[in-house]
């Protein structure tokens, strides 16, 4: 299971409506790269066959086999404070992380 915080849900539904493509739905993701080994990815995606639809507070979304295994147990945050930082995700499998918490091995 993978959740998202009240205030990442709401920056998601705000950016979903900015998007107005219904179809499309939150893509996250882990890839390859970033100084730790692997990095985080968030973007809107056509959902595909094989994704794991996933839902929390209200907000589909969707996570490819690969990545779940990575990110399951993960929380996902939005902080909008002075820092600046976006998205932040809290991923208990993660060995080590950057300092940037972008990445993570």
């Amino acid at each position: 299971m993978i959740t998202l915080t009240p205030r990442a849900a709401k920056q998601v539904r705000s950016m979903h409506a900015e998007l107005n493509d219904p179809q499309k739905r939150l893509r996250v993701l882990v890839e390859s790269g970033g100084c730790s080994g692997f990095q985080y990815g968030m973007s809107f995606d056509e959902p595909k066959p094989d994704d794991a639809q996933l839902e929390s507070e209200g907000v589909p979304f969707v996570v490819d086999p690969t990545s779940l295994a990575y990110l399951s147990g993960s929380s996902i945050d939005f902080d909008d404070g002075l820092q600046g930082k976006g998205f932040e995700i809290r991923n208990p499998n993660a060995q080590s992380t950057c300092g940037c918490g972008k990445s993570f091995s």
